[in-house]
């Protein structure tokens, strides 16, 4: 259990609030660079840490993020005019260059400077992969851009997406460095998900259900080991990494390409979790990119023109109790992102974990947890800068492997959860 105190410390994520703060101390994902394909483009609605904002691309194709609202009398700029090198207010014609600057007041003389006084609050907006990423704090305190190996092999090697979770992010986090859950909830995707089936390692998920975790310190956050056992009193490992504040990766399975999440806020009750997929040494086959397309693997399918999963609490996410009695589906939810999405939103929009009552497998969980806090009050009270932000914490990967009981994974799989440019990963 932890106390209401700590929990809300790690779920408030404002501006104000220690863990936003904490957030605002990363790059963090924004939009996907297909929201934005071309310059003049409609600009697009983003809320993110609890601030609303409008997302824009000017006529020379720089990306701005600029608060939403007008400094004149707070109309959405989403329905402004996005031409010459602004975002123009429909209302009164005011506007805005990429930065956040007013450049044009019409009402007003030229020769006054009005509209030099007026600046709306605006972030930068990178492209690294096929993401737009935002960093939300002191310019003064920016970490380097993101190296994040998914974000930086070649185009036809990398696919992600995102979608709308309507529950706490550390709630939806908590599940994606969890591994005891496999056993169950995504046996029946195990066999037949094209992005996970087939693979050796599958048959140690489903012969082993009491995974015994092993849970060391990283640089950048945690690698979580579940170990299960194999042939010959061999041991499968499926190592976890999770890097400070919300980087989760899920451990590879055979030749399927390596896939992993961000959980970013929206505000203290939804969260985008940001999903992908890549192969570190060969192309995405065309199947391989359809069925992600498709919600196979770590996505989903959308409600048309959003990003709200088709699987939703107001469908109660198509639920097949057939299917779930059949064993065709151990919860009866359809794909694997989905199943997951519907049992942490059903915690409500913030679980409250003074209630819970855990266990010796959700030491990596109480780890992170405790990483979380002693990170965010460092930050608060002396200003220490939090882990995660170095690119080295970021050439990471998840890995597999089969271990005599001799072997720590910690020494042996060091280079295996490296990420190494033209390396294949190590997988089972």
């Amino acid at each position: 259990m932890l106390r209401k105190e700590i929990n809300e410390l790690l779920t408030e994520t404002d501006s104000g609030k220690p863990m936003g703060e904490m957030f605002r101390h990363y790059w963090i994902p924004a939009l996907l660079s297909k929201e934005l394909p071309e310059d003049d483009c409609p600009p697009v609605r983003v809320k993110l840490l609890g601030e609303r904002m409008i997302a824009f691309r000017d006529s020379k194709g720089r990306y701005g993020l600029i608060d939403e609202f007008c400094a004149h009398r707070g109309v959405s700029l989403w329905f402004g005019r996005n031409e010459e090198e602004g975002l123009r207010c429909p209302y009164h014609g005011w506007k805005y260059d990429y930065t956040g600057q007013c450049i044009e007041v019409p009402s007003e003389p030229e020769e006054s400077g009005f509209c030099e006084k007026i600046k709306l609050k605006g972030y930068p907006l990178i492209k690294v992969g096929d993401v737009l990423w935002t960093h939300m704090g002191d310019k003064e305190n920016r970490p380097p851009e993101p190296i994040w190996e998914f974000a930086t092999v070649p185009p036809e090697q990398t696919y992600t997406s995102k979608r709308w979770q309507e529950c706490n992010w550390l709630q939806a986090m908590e599940g994606g460095i969890d591994s005891s859950h496999v056993s169950f909830l995504h046996s029946g995707g195990l066999k037949s998900d094209p992005l996970f089936k087939g693979a050796k390692g599958n048959q140690y998920n489903e012969n082993d259900k009491k995974p015994v975790f092993e849970v060391v310190e990283s640089d950048g956050g945690l690698h979580i080991g579940a170990r299960r056992m194999a042939e010959e009193d061999h041991y499968y490992w499926r190592i976890t990494p999770w890097i400070m504040p919300s980087f989760t990766m899920v451990p590879p399975r055979g030749d399927h390409p390596m896939h992993g999440h961000f959980w970013i806020p929206i505000d203290d009750h939804n969260c985008w979790a940001w999903s992908f997929d890549y192969h570190p040494t060969r192309a995405l086959t065309d199947k391989e990119r359809q069925a992600m397309m498709d919600g196979y693997g770590v996505h989903n399918k959308y409600v048309p023109g959003s990003f709200r999963p088709l699987q939703n609490k107001d469908n109660d996410y198509m639920m097949d109790r057939e299917a779930q009695k059949s064993g065709e589906s151990y919860s009866g939810i359809w794909g694997i992102a989905m199943q997951d999405a519907s049992l942490q939103e059903s915690m409500g929009p913030i679980v409250d974990r003074t209630k819970e009552n855990l266990v010796s497998t959700d030491n990596g969980i109480i780890m992170a947890r405790h990483r979380l806090r002693k990170a965010v009050i460092a930050l608060r009270d002396k200003g220490v800068m939090p882990p995660g932000r170095d690119p080295e914490h970021q050439k990471i990967r998840s890995a597999a492997r089969v271990l005599p009981p001799d072997q720590p994974f910690k020494d042996a799989m060091k280079e295996d959860l490296t990420a190494r440019p033209g390396v294949k990963q190590t997988s089972v």
